[in-house]
């Protein structure tokens, strides 16, 4: 099977995946959690009121989503600020997923209708310390998408709020309803996209681009009072040059849809990050996404070759060539904006021809330092394969792609690798040269097709860890060679230390997934027990893990975003005369800062 052949599901809130791809834990991976102290928690007590929620409003259920359901949540994330794709149709309450756009039923209020205004006191419950948008914001955004393409029901507000880190789902587990947006809009075109900026802007509303909603680093929490706005109608290949070998992609249509759309041409993208069954075109552009087969096809940022963008002040379109030196590459302005600076409405990018051949490895060193020497001798001599992959000791002894081989391995450390494209055996060859003479011993195919079958299933893990009481999360960076193994050492102590203090010593995973000829990325995946506190419990881990990040040299993201959980970080990195510049920037772009507020930068 490969991505094209998976299908577009639609995202539950709370809870990760293609509802009908539910993931049990193994046996040895329970055993392993209790030995980690952690503890099942006790399933709520029956008919104990819970505080706030309405009649239509979710509540924390045993090990659910919003909603209650141990399986699931209730309502419909590369993302980042404009993330991943809301999809679907109007009619999905059965499946227990967010509806989607509506289909014709006019601006809706919980189970009453309305096509005049906020409708009647009650219809829309209050959300924490921010009030829904009153009858004037409503009536300004029906006066520029028209009544059909206006929800402010629970349903489609509680649908659109936060993204998928783990802070994001204990919020949705408690029920908590803060950073839902005060209304949901869906504008079909960049035209509507501009009108509404253009209001918004003219009116003081907030907007929020949402299309897959994956971010895991708060993209999708901005400052204050919002309006989420939703691209899944922005779903279309607008346009292939087989000459060029290019493709127009819309920013709402979701990964697996790009991949199914351009294999029908012969043609694939190659972008395939872990977040690929949720994320979306726009998602990947505005957080600068970089895939599992990152090494021979690049990071999504270096796909992009133009894009369309709506601003409150007009429409700025990049990249009539592949190449060129007419002053600073603006393209890079909004590669990684995270909505900040504008909506990107639709992107040009480079595409391959679909691959014939797929071969897939493993090879086993001693040691993650032996290891990291041999890739780092294929990312800057070659050949480099499409995929390259190595994990640490810890991560090899786990095995997230496939938990039912928990411990199991031989020891030492497995690299990943993957060949793509046509007469791979020739690159197969050469590789296997290079990491024979550092040290290497093949493990053969089991290995690799085992990753890549599995390759998707880590993130399903999450759920039944959350379920079983356990706090399990990731940690991402990059640095020059020369520093990854200290960068490496340092952020594994600050995680240790931090969570060991709180009373819940972790298991700490690591692997290199991105090469460049001068440095790596590292990830770390974090187990272990919940403190009565999670959600602070991992706030002083994460500020541990920052700080050591920025002591020993690395980046504060290598590809997950900033949002609001790397904002003061970033600042530091980049310094302030730096984020002065970028706030000029938004001033001129942005000049009512409406635009994902306190997301990437400060507000001023």
């Amino acid at each position: 099977m490969s991505e094209s052949d998976l299908p577009v599901v639609q995202l539950t809130p709370g809870r990760w995946g293609d509802p009908a791809r539910t993931v049990e834990l193994p046996a040895a991976a329970l055993a392993a959690l209790q030995h980690l102290g952690v503890r099942r928690p006790a399933a709520p007590v029956e008919g104990k009121e819970s505080e706030g929620p309405g009649a239509d409003e979710p509540t924390a259920g045993p090990g659910g989503g919003a909603g209650g359901n141990a399986g699931g949540g209730a309502g419909g994330n590369a993302g980042g600020g404009a993330g991943g794709s809301a999809g679907g149709g109007a009619g999905d309450k059965a499946r227990g997923v967010f509806a989607g756009p509506p289909g014709g039923e006019g601006v809706r209020f919980g189970s009453e209708e309305s096509r005049v205004g906020w409708g009647q006191p009650g219809d829309v419950p209050e959300v924490g310390a921010r009030a829904v948008a009153d009858r004037a914001v409503l009536g300004a955004l029906v006066e520029v998408l028209g009544d059909k393409w206006v929800r402010a029901d629970w349903e489609a507000r509680w649908g659109h709020t936060r993204g998928y880190s783990t802070a994001d789902l204990l919020k949705f587990r408690a029920a908590d309803r803060a950073d839902v947006p005060a209304a949901v809009v869906y504008p079909g075109s960049h035209d509507d996209v501009l009108r509404l900026l253009e209001r918004c802007a003219a009116d003081r509303i907030a907007v929020v681009p949402y299309a897959g909603g994956t971010s895991v680093v708060g993209g999708l929490a901005p400052s204050r009072r919002f309006v989420a706005v939703d691209l899944s109608r922005l779903d279309q290949l607008v346009e292939l040059d087989e000459v060029s070998r290019t493709a127009r992609l819309q920013a709402g249509v979701r990964g697996t849809a790009a991949e199914a759309m351009l294999a029908e041409r012969g043609y694939t993208l190659g972008h395939f990050p872990q977040s690929y069954e949720g994320a979306s075109i726009g998602g990947y552009a505005a957080t600068r996404s970089s895939g599992q087969s990152s090494a021979g096809y690049g990071r999504f940022d270096q796909m992009v070759v133009g894009l369309t963008v709506a601003t409150p002040r007009g429409t700025i379109e990049l990249g009539r060539a592949p190449m060129s030196a007419a002053g600073p590459d603006l393209r890079q302005l909004w590669l990684g904006s995270e909505g900040a600076f504008g909506i990107i409405t639709s992107v040009v990018v480079r595409i391959r021809p679909r691959p014939v051949e797929r071969f897939f490895e493993g090879w086993r060193f001693g040691t993650f330092e032996q290891g990291l020497d041999a890739i780092r001798r294929l990312a800057q001599d070659g050949p480099l394969p499409t995929v390259l992959r190595l994990s640490d000791e810890a991560e090899t002894a786990v095995n997230l792609a496939d938990p039912d081989v928990l411990a199991g391995g031989a020891g030492g450390v497995l690299a990943i690798v993957g060949f793509e494209g046509s007469a791979t055996a020739v690159r197969r060859a050469a590789v296997a040269e290079v990491l024979t003479a550092a040290g290497g011993e093949s493990a053969g195919p089991g290995p690799g097709e085992t990753w890549r079958q599995g390759r998707y299933r880590a993130p399903y893990l999450r759920d039944p860890l959350l379920d079983e009481g356990a706090l399990v999360e990731t940690v991402e960076t990059a640095g020059f060679w020369s520093k990854v193994p200290e960068l490496k050492t340092a952020v594994t102590a600050a995680l240790v230390k931090s969570l060991s203090e709180s009373g819940t010593p972790p298991l700490v995973l690591c692997h290199v997934s991105h090469v460049y000829e001068t440095g790596a990325s590292l990830y770390f995946t974090v187990v272990c027990a919940q403190t009565d506190d999670p959600l602070a419990q991992w706030r002083r881990a994460k500020t541990a893990a920052n700080e050591a990040i920025g002591r020993a040299g690395g980046t504060i993201t290598h590809h997950h975003g900033v949002g609001t959980d790397h904002r003061e970080a970033y600042q530091e990195e980049i310094g302030p005369l730096a984020v002065e510049a970028l706030q000029a920037v938004k001033r001129v772009l942005d000049p009512a800062a409406v635009l994902n507020p306190g997301i990437l930068l400060p507000e001023r």
